[in-house]
């Protein structure tokens, strides 16, 4: 380890924000959700001429908001260290998903390091534990080569973590390499759009069960640590970590389309819930860190 290494850790192991996290040397952003939004928004569709135009996956998604976590019995819960989490809720219908998505673009096509910590609930509609009714948390990446570094591809990187289906306890982790057939939008050739999360075509994970920590009242919630690893030189993830449980990302691939014309450097993250029941499903990030090694 070097001076610069020391230093480096040392500034951060004396900054409590930060030294929950093992960033990568850069950080790219810090987002502590007791100080807004920080630059999440909500995932909307393609379109052209008329909001119509949007496939109906898209049209379902609203904004992400900045939540306590409230409920009936004790008030607020708050989040891991101070008052806000940002809160992904979906419709109140079987199936029914929702997003939060930021949008950047990189420097450098290097190793990045997406950390978060997060929780999910039902809406707490009922005296009852409900750990089936969400059926689904996940995140992913949406990157796009520079436009110098050839014909190249859209690189999607997605795990979702299987709760449950159909009133069934499932647990475990699960991926995509593949998406809906990609539409155009409109007249003017520009346009164009897949639904990505469409319900279809999830694999499991090699290894990927997990008993995350359920609490025993359907208000109380606990929060986890999640990592994942990826490096934009070769577009492959090179760990992926929740908890204490490291997975084997051998098995593991992304969904990968050709470059889109206008989407160079493109290096966006979003978080996803998806509902089992009609009810809706609450999908809470309490802070989120993304650095690299560029």
């Amino acid at each position: 380890m070097t001076q610069l290494d020391d230093i480096r850790r040392a500034l951060r192991e004396s900054d409590p924000q930060l030294s929950r996290f093992d960033p990568l040397p850069r950080i790219i952003c810090l987002d502590d959700f007791d100080r807004g939004m920080c630059g999440w928004t909500q995932l909307v569709g393609n379109y052209e001429d008329t909001l119509d135009a949007m496939l109906p996956g898209y049209a379902q998604h609203s904004h992400a908001m900045l939540s306590t976590l409230p409920n009936w019995d004790f008030g607020s819960h708050g989040g891991v260290d101070g008052s806000y989490a940002l809160k992904i809720a979906t419709r109140p219908r079987k199936g029914a998903q929702n997003v939060a998505i930021k949008r950047l673009t990189f420097r450098k096509p290097g190793p990045i390091r997406l950390e978060a910590y997060f929780t999910f609930k039902p809406e707490a509609t009922d005296l009852a534990l409900s750990e089936t009714d969400i059926r689904s948390f996940g995140f992913l990446y949406d990157l796009q080569i520079g436009d110098t570094s050839g014909p190249g591809d859209r690189v999607m990187p997605h795990l979702r973590f299987l709760n449950a289906q159909d009133g069934k306890h499932i647990q475990k982790w699960q991926f995509k390499r593949r998406t809906t057939p990609i539409k155009p939008i409109g007249t003017a050739g520009k346009t164009i759009t897949h639904y990505h999360l469409s319900p279809d075509d999830w694999e499991d994970l090699p290894g990927g069960e997990q008993r995350l920590c359920y609490n025993e009242i359907p208000t109380k919630v606990n929060w986890h640590y999640l990592r994942f690893d990826f490096d934009l030189s070769v577009m492959q993830a090179t760990r992926f970590q929740v908890n204490d449980r490291v997975f084997d990302m051998g098995g593991y691939d992304c969904i990968r389309i050709p470059a889109m014309k206008n989407l160079w450097c493109m290096l966006n993250l979003a978080f996803f819930a998806e509902t089992d029941t009609d009810k809706r499903a609450f999908a809470y990030l309490d802070s989120v860190c993304l650095s690299g090694d560029f």
